[in-house]
């Protein structure tokens, strides 16, 4: 299935694929108890860095079987970017990766999130709730974010001093910035401080501050524009730039890490749960005429 999906799609669309048919090899596929749930958790937290590094290394060599064989020392981050780059990374560099994926773990009741519970509380299994999530966390409204943000850094001319005459024109002709305000935070997403300061640091560390740079000019002019702050999505774009993953596996770099909060949702929701069903109020024109099919 591996090669028919990676020629077939793009990452996040492989990547549910593969997620979904994960469940056909899981012993505990059928069993949503919680010890099975705990089980299958586990299994899902680890298969996704390694489905991610293999979706990779087929696409650029046609077979997943060139991984670098994983390190017991370095973790699901060290390795996941030893699989990914093909070197070992410096552990400062695995340190910040591993902060990374602990900052995308969970946060509220986000789409994705909320999407994974909705499932859940039907008594579906785990991973049908986990897929349904990588499909709400695909939208560009949401995890797609980070990939949208590191494009348009990539696109606009002149480096740093061309930012603040692209950023005016766009929004001046009405263009969405991704990676600005939340529907949480009025203040600064506390995420996106971690995150710029870790962006500084591996600029640094790679000898190259001109997307740091860019990404600090955005952030003022937008603020000053649009009284907007940068979210987890805006800083994540450089880090993970700087890390040497490729833009288009931004989100499921963010699934890796969401895996632990997508599954733990799943195990609250079915130990004590309630069908999911909100209210919706008919807002259309009433007193409608029905006319007879034969009539028409």
């Amino acid at each position: 299935m591996l090669p028919y999906v990676v020629k077939s799609g793009t990452p996040m669309e492989a990547l549910r694929t593969l997620v979904s048919s994960l469940s056909t090899d899981d012993p505990d596929a059928a069993d949503s108890s919680p010890d099975a749930n705990q089980r299958k958790a586990v299994r899902l937290i680890a298969q996704m860095p390694i489905l991610v590094a293999k979706y990779h290394a087929t696409r650029t060599s046609g077979d997943a079987a060139n991984l670098p064989e994983p390190d017991p020392s370095l973790g699901i981050a060290g390795n996941f970017l030893l699989q990914i780059t093909g070197s070992p990374p410096e552990p400062r560099t695995a340190e910040i990766f591993d902060e990374c994926l602990v900052l995308h773990a969970d946060h509220t009741m986000n789409a994705s999130t909320f999407t994974a519970r909705v499932v859940a509380a039907t008594l579906s299994d785990m991973h049908s709730a986990i897929t349904a999530a990588m499909g709400a966390l695909r939208g560009p409204l949401h995890g797609g974010a980070n990939e949208a943000v590191m494009n348009t850094l990539l696109a606009i001319p002149g480096g740093v001093d061309g930012v603040e005459p692209w950023v005016r024109q766009a929004l001046g002709g009405g263009q969405k910035i991704m990676g600005f305000g939340h529907r949480v935070y009025k203040a600064e997403d506390p995420r996106a401080s971690h995150l710029r300061r870790m962006s500084e640091e591996l600029a640094d560390l790679r000898g190259d501050r001109t997307y740091y740079e860019m990404s600090r000019r955005m952030e003022q002019v937008v603020l000053d524009v649009k009284g907007l702050r940068p979210n987890v999505d805006f800083f994540a774009a450089t880090v993970y730039y700087y890390l040497g993953i490729p833009t288009d596996l931004f989100t499921p770099v963010f699934a890796i890490s969401r895996m632990s909060g997508w599954t733990a949702h799943v195990i609250e929701q079915h130990l004590d749960n309630r069908l999911i069903r909100p209210d919706s109020e008919y807002i259309g024109e009433r007193d409608q005429k029905w006319t007879p099919i034969e009539a028409r």
